[in-house]
């Protein structure tokens, strides 16, 4: 069973990552999913069996953290997803699909709980509407409705292309040696004119409570960080944040730890980047 299971993990991990925005939440919820199917008997369909479980156990966390998320201070980002280039462990299989992108999860945080279940099961795995009403307690027919729903929430804004991996490559290394040197002029360069930059301290780190939108503003803003704090280059790391390029700092010098996602379109601008610095978020890597 232990076998037959751990084939099916990254899937599980996939499901409950994108109901709930949160690693710590999907582990938990297939390490339940383990729990049950160890003491069940009798499942004929091991996978659709250990979905159903996981998008129940979510549900209930997503509704309980959607009532939390009104009183969270400042923006609101996933839990990242960090993997090495070369990894080739479980959470790189989840990372994979654009699916997990965090512009795709964070238009799913758009969506009411059952819509966001009901698209997440239908759209993304192919689950029968009758199936998706039994986890969402409800008709096959309401169940198709908060899918519908969702559809269409999430047409009217689709998530951007990504640039080519090696150019991805490119942008991140000439940001982050254009940051190493001090050269705002080309910082601002690589930079998208309508460049958003997101910043989630959980009110546990002190960040900007709000987005910044614009190239001279974020160049404006990285450079104050700049001139506050002495960051050293070597303890950055370039890493894989749900499948985009980013970087992971580690705290020091009174800076705390982060993890940013940027988004590269085609013309090698940086069109989004997206920085987790609450603790609670971080604490698979540190």
């Amino acid at each position: 069973m232990a076998t037959d299971f751990e084939e099916h993990r990254p899937h599980l991990l996939r499901v409950g990552y994108r109901i709930t925005g949160s690693l710590a939440d999907a582990e938990d919820a297939v390490q339940e999913a383990w729990f049950r199917w160890s003491r069940a008997s009798d499942v004929r369909e091991p996978r659709a069996w250990l979905t159903t479980v996981v998008a129940r156990i979510c549900l209930d966390r997503l509704t309980s953290a959607t009532a939390r998320r009104e009183t969270y201070v400042g923006p609101w980002l996933p839990e990242p997803l960090v993997t090495a280039p070369d990894d080739e462990g479980p959470l790189a299989a989840v990372v994979r699909g654009e699916d997990v992108r965090l512009a795709a999860v964070l238009l799913l945080d758009r969506l009411t709980p059952a819509q966001r279940v009901a698209f997440v099961l239908h759209e993304a795995l192919g689950t029968r509407y009758a199936e998706i009403g039994e986890v969402l307690g409800c008709s096959a027919d309401a169940a198709r409705q908060h899918a519908a729903a969702a559809r269409r929430s999430l047409a009217s804004a689709p998530v951007p292309a990504r640039a080519p991996a090696a150019t991805e490559q490119r942008v991140l290394a000439e940001f982050g040696a254009a940051l190493a040197r001090g050269d705002w002029q080309a910082v601002v360069s690589l930079l998208h004119p309508d460049i958003t930059f997101t910043s989630d301290g959980g009110g546990r780190v002190a960040t900007a409570l709000r987005p910044l939108v614009g190239a001279d503003k974020v160049g404006r803003f990285l450079a104050g960080l700049f001139a506050k704090y002495s960051f050293e280059m070597s303890g950055w790391t370039t890493v894989l944040v749900n499948g985009e390029p980013g970087l992971a700092t580690p705290a020091a010098d009174g800076v705390a730890a982060s993890v940013t996602a940027f988004t590269v379109d085609a013309d090698g601008r940086i069109t989004a980047a997206r920085q987790v610095m609450n603790p609670d978020k971080l604490h698979p890597w540190w």
